[in-house]
């Protein structure tokens, strides 16, 4: 049986991840200014990063994000937020 990663353990996950996209767009050429302000919260990370685990056996995006709060309540304000708004800033990660 696995057991689930805590919510601190997620979220430093979720700060290096981040903090690497920041740096590659950095590398990239790109203005912090132009971008910093599409990057989603550490929270939202969090969310997207569990979401791509759960997205494969969920028969949908509201499973998926479902499965999400039930596994960490107290993310639950972060997936209400995300819930219209997912793709796009899946995107822009």
């Amino acid at each position: 049986m696995r057991v689930a990663p805590s919510l601190e353990v997620l979220r430093a996950e979720a700060q290096d991840e981040l903090g690497t996209v920041v740096e590659e767009r950095l590398r990239g050429g790109e203005d912090p200014w132009a971008f910093m302000h599409e990057m989603p919260t550490v929270d939202e990370m969090v969310v997207l990063l569990l979401h791509g685990e759960l997205a494969p056996d969920a028969t949908t995006t509201d499973a998926a994000l479902d499965r999400v709060i039930g596994a960490y309540p107290a993310l639950r304000p972060t997936v209400d937020g995300l819930r219209d708004r997912i793709d796009d800033i899946r995107r822009s990660a």
